[in-house]
């Protein structure tokens, strides 16, 4: 009979969870430097190297990799021949070891689970509870596997209920663009197949924990219907030209995860669910003897990559910026912004929403008169740092907010990641204004051009108040123009044209 005692079990998710902010699995290191070695496209090829510098970093300073730190996903498969010598709950457990991991005082996670979602979503500020799934199993030991799930990635999860006759490939290639940038590709793509709506989801989701292995599947072949598909895919996805970040480019997916069950003779149920350039998850055995143990990857793991800016960047200064210097920007331009700007994300583009509604005016201190908004929410600094990690969150959440802002607000431009909704770009082409984005999974790099932060307004929020930076250099990419063209448009449009005609033993 196999003891396992709540310590053991605590500190094994603790440690587990510090582990994965702030390494990225080893499989998929090399998948993106394989990525990145066979990149034509300069702008995915830059957003590549920003990923494998930020990754290779946090791995050095042990700061977590992106600034969105998750929200807690935790497998369990319990042997039932397993005797528990604990006070609480499995749950209770798992929640104490994700509390304990996000308030570390040495690696301080953001906290961004809020509780009553339908009302005042209000921050738990130790990110807990965490989503968590059980099983009992033959056996007498304890396998977990656990993973962090930004925001990013999980707000493009889909699902549908195919007829069984319908086309499960022609649904994922109608789907992976309407996905947009917002999961940061390249990353890995987990599709459930069968059982009903949320057995599929839960496949979706648990075959993300599994290594990157399409490029050894492709070369021994494949087996089984789930195999086939998954070549199939990988190779038809890529094929999309969405590349990362939604600039255009060579892979847009790492690899493609494929999981099964029996379903009913009516129905084909399918779930989607990405994992990001953020990629964090890690599997840990307890069989009685201590807990957990994990072991980083070595410095060289990494490729050999440096991230410099190209030759043809503007310097921007931001505290002296015109709208006139703005509208000789094009698509795809690369930016080193220097000066103050603002930061603000969802919480406080809806406090000044209804401040306007009720008539209401700006707090005191507030201007956002020709400045730039960098939509974020950092995590804590620790020791000498200005900053936390600070990379750029989803700008398609903000599009309600984007017409208000720039009219009333005097705002001059934004920067986040991932495309503009239509409404939104005509609202930028009307005002003409502009959309930067910086690349989402390098939030470390990024934190580490900000020079200086100070709270301005709601610091009620937490990491969604509204803060003043001083940066240096912060190197971002003219997404929208102000005349409302779009390089997420433009350039996954050229580059699907391209891949069309190079030989397929290049791609």
């Amino acid at each position: 009979m196999t003891v396992i005692t709540e310590n053991d079990f605590i500190d094994s998710i603790t440690d587990a969870l510090q582990f994965i902010a702030c390494y990225h699995p080893k499989d998929f290191i090399q998948a993106m430097a394989t990525a990145y070695d066979k990149e034509q496209s300069p702008a995915a090829k830059d957003a590549i190297a920003q990923i494998l510098v930020n990754s290779r970093m946090c791995a050095e300073d042990q700061r977590p990799i992106c600034q969105d730190t998750g929200i807690v996903n935790v497998f369990i498969k319990v042997g039932m021949d397993v005797q528990w010598k604990a006070s609480q709950s499995l749950d209770d457990m798992v929640n104490e070891g994700v509390r304990r991991a996000y308030t570390h005082p040495d690696n301080v996670l953001r906290a961004s689970v809020v509780s009553d979602p339908l009302g005042a979503r209000t921050n738990t500020l130790d990110n807990t509870p965490a989503v968590i799934h059980t099983e009992i199993v033959l056996g007498d030991k304890v396998e977990v596997h656990v993973a962090a799930k930004g925001g990013g990635s999980e707000n493009k999860a889909k699902f549908t209920i195919l007829n069984p006759s319908d086309s499960l490939v022609g649904w994922v290639l109608k789907t992976i663009p309407e996905m947009g940038a917002g999961w940061c590709p390249p990353g890995v793509i987990g599709i459930g197949v069968g059982g009903t709506a949320e057995k599929a989801m839960l496949m979706a989701k648990e075959s993300l924990m599994a290594p990157i292995d399409i490029q050894d599947l492709i070369e021994r072949g494949a087996q089984t219907t789930a195999e086939k598909l998954r070549i199939e895919l990988y190779e038809k996805i890529n094929q999309l030209g969405i590349g990362a970040q939604g600039l255009g480019g060579l892979t847009t997916v790492l690899d493609v995860k494929i999981s099964d069950y029996p379903t009913h003779a009516a129905s084909l149920p399918v779930a989607i669910i990405p994992n990001c350039a953020a990629t964090r998850h890690t599997h840990f055995t307890l069989n009685g003897t201590g807990s957990a143990q994990f072991e980083p990857p070595s410095l060289s793991d990494w490729p050999d990559i440096t991230w410099q800016a190209a030759k043809n960047t503007r310097h921007v200064d931001l505290d002296t910026i015109t709208q006139a210097e703005i509208e000789q920007w094009q698509p795809g331009d690369t930016l080193l912004l220097s000066g103050h700007l603002l930061t603000g994300r969802d919480a406080a583009h809806k406090k000044i929403a209804d401040l306007f509604a009720n008539g209401q005016t700006l707090p005191a201190g507030l201007d956002f008169n020709n400045r730039f908004i960098y939509y974020v929410g950092p995590v804590d600094p620790v020791k000498n740092e200005v900053v936390g990690p600070a990379g750029p969150t989803t700008a398609t959440r903000m599009d309600k907010f984007t017409d208000i802002m720039l009219e009333k607000t005097g705002l001059l431009g934004m920067i986040g990641k991932a495309e503009r909704g239509p409404k939104a770009i005509e609202s930028i082409k009307k005002h003409h204004s502009t959309y930067l984005i910086a690349v989402g999974g390098s939030a470390y790099l990024v934190s580490k051009a900000i020079k200086s932060s100070r709270v301005v307004a709601f610091e009620e929020l937490g990491m969604e108040a509204i803060r003043e930076f001083y940066v240096e250099n912060m190197p971002v990419t003219v997404a929208v123009d102000s005349y409302g063209e779009s390089i997420h448009k433009i350039g996954p449009t050229e580059w699907r044209q391209k891949i069309s005609v190079i030989p397929l033993s290049s791609k």
